[in-house]
């Protein structure tokens, strides 16, 4: 074969079995795009809901990703291009309702939130007046939700390992039915619960009968999350453990639960947080108080979700400033735990390295 002729096979470009496709940068233009389209309709429609824009700017996206990708790469790509455009679709209708929420009580709770605010009760100080603070239900959330946790914890897990390790056979189906059974009771049925065990033996509202309803709501969350921890540790350790003649219960408390530790403490950060907001029990059991009451065991108490609800309630600009700083006080409380739990779970997760 001559020289030329080798020329010209090595400067014909080589084949390839890849088709036509999109640029990385193309759902972006079509997202531009589409917002600037969906403003013009809700301008000339005369739409003064953002929702509504946003709402339009997604059937478009989405109309105008399937078309464009359709008449570029074929029905079977533009199909993927769908999905993949509802998937986050989706995400931004889950996302900027929260992200509204957060902006608005921040924007809202800033304006009284202060050391001031934070270290002081109400005290004397009128719902239509300014001033106070929330140091009071900022003690009686803590105790209140502590001692749920020391009681709901331990039996949670206890329930838990029994349900995994244990139970066989018609106790633990019923057991497994009352914890499904309690995960969805309203919050104000436990309440009632409480209530009318302080009404048979004639006792006043008091912290710790709000602690009681919050440990039986916080109870299914922690078994449910225990066992689902305990069940993803391989039995190939158990075998192991107990090939070398350990005690099965030894075995759950130095192979089982060590393993699951991370996962187990992130059940129950976020079975705190869920406990956090409740309202309805505390409004029943703890009744309020303006002034501080550091024992839970005697005397009516404060909390911050009963606090925001009465100075909401109260329709007073000072008490609606308190409201929203107060929202914005459980709001930092409950992030503060979700990130403790996400830290411990990492710290704690078993490690995959050689």
């Amino acid at each position: 074969m001559s020289h030329s002729a080798n020329a010209a096979i090595a400067e014909k470009p080589a084949s390839t079995l890849r088709g036509a496709s999109l640029p990385k940068w193309s759902p972006w233009a079509i997202a531009a795009g589409s917002v600037a389209v969906a403003i013009g309709i809700g301008l000339a429609a005369g739409l003064d809901s953002k929702v509504q824009w946003g709402l339009i700017a997604g059937l478009i996206f989405l109309g105008a990703t399937y078309v464009i990708a359709a008449a570029v790469e074929g029905r079977r790509q533009a199909k993927d291009r769908i999905a993949t455009g509802l998937v986050w679709v989706a995400f931004l209708v889950a996302v900027v309702p929260l992200v509204s929420l957060v902006w608005v009580t921040i924007s809202r709770g800033v304006k009284v939130l202060d050391v001031y605010f934070l270290t002081h009760s109400m005290g004397i100080v009128a719902d239509s007046q300014p001033g106070g603070g929330i140091y009071h239900a900022i003690i009686g959330s803590l105790e209140q939700v502590g001692l749920a946790t020391l009681i709901a914890a331990p039996i949670g897990i206890l329930t838990a390992i029994y349900l995994v390790e244990y139970g066989r056979g018609k106790l633990a189906r019923a057991v497994t039915f009352f914890v499904d059974v309690m995960t969805g009771v309203p919050s104000i049925v436990a309440g009632l619960f409480i209530l009318s065990l302080m009404l048979i033996f004639e006792l006043e509202p008091f912290g710790f009968a709000g602690s009681l309803a919050l440990a039986i709501l916080m109870m299914p969350v922690v078994v449910r999350s225990t066992e689902e921890m305990l069940k993803l540790v391989p039995n190939e350790l158990r075998e192991a453990s107990l090939a070398l003649g350990v005690p099965k219960w030894r075995t759950i408390l130095k192979v089982v639960l060590p393993t699951s530790i991370g996962g187990i403490t992130t059940g129950i950060m976020l079975a705190i947080a869920r406990i956090t907001g409740e309202t309805a029990p505390v409004l029943l059991l703890v009744f309020g108080n303006r002034f501080i009451n550091n024992n839970p065991f005697e005397g009516a108490q404060q909390s911050l979700p009963l606090y925001i609800y009465q100075q909401y309630a109260a329709g007073a600009d000072a008490s609606y400033a308190r409201a929203w700083a107060a929202s914005l006080t459980l709001i930092a409380f409950v992030m503060i735990l979700n990130l403790v739990a996400r830290g411990i779970a990492r710290w704690k997760a078993p490690k995959t390295g050689r």
